[in-house]
């Protein structure tokens, strides 16, 4: 009886370690990552996750849907939401910068706000994500830090990817002015997300076709 406790409280250490440091998105993948770690039966490792779920240590929030295999659904679907967000940000600058006057008060604030976000965000986030469309080839040990590498890359990106930009224009018949450089950083966003976007609609198909094929 004892041992069965025992092997209760580490089965259930286990699996709270596993979703605290690596953080599965679905039930099957907490099961594979428990598995790796201890040579662990499949419905024991389930009972185990219904029985934490039951006391109220483990919350489930359920499978997440599968990505759509064809590009037009997967556009459509909340996969895509970054990329919507990247476009529309990119779109409203430039139609503020283009249509907001400088002094137009309040209003040229957000003008500001929007243009900061253009320049210092945008144009290397799409960079980085089309480069690394799922995750950033960096050891961490949680989802968390890699986001924080992914927001301080496309910082830093979109801080050389500008002044570059306006270098290239200046041997250009149209020059470093106002409206060539916006709509230069519109195109380049605009071009990266787009890429990324296919490159992890790619990378999705390939994921579900592996996890199809190994069940």
């Amino acid at each position: 009886m004892k041992n069965k406790q025992v092997k209760l409280v580490t089965v259930n250490k286990v699996i709270l370690d596993v979703v605290e440091k690596q953080r599965p998105e679905t039930v099957k993948e907490l099961i594979k990552l428990v598995q790796k770690t201890s040579p662990i039966p499949e419905h024991d490792i389930l009972e185990h996750i219904i029985r934490l779920q039951s006391e109220g240590r483990l919350v489930l929030r359920g499978k997440l849907t599968q990505p759509p295999s064809t590009l037009t659904g997967y556009l459509l679907s909340s996969h895509a939401s970054w990329y919507w967000l990247t476009i529309t940000l990119a779109a409203v600058t430039a139609l503020a910068v283009f249509t907001i006057p400088e002094d137009l008060y309040p209003l040229v604030y957000a003008r500001y706000v929007l243009g900061a976000i253009f320049i210092l965000w945008l144009p290397g986030y799409s960079f980085i994500k089309a480069l690394f469309p799922t995750k950033v080839p960096i050891p961490t040990s949680s989802k968390e830090l890699d986001s924080v590498e992914r927001a301080a890359l496309s910082a830093a990106m979109s801080i050389a990817l500008t002044p570059l930009t306006g270098l290239l224009l200046n041997y250009t018949p149209w020059g470093i002015r106002l409206t060539p450089i916006t709509l230069s950083l519109l195109t380049l966003t605009a071009a990266f997300a787009t890429a990324a976007l296919l490159r992890e609609h790619s990378a999705a198909k390939a994921v579900t076709k592996e996890e199809e094929e190994n069940t």
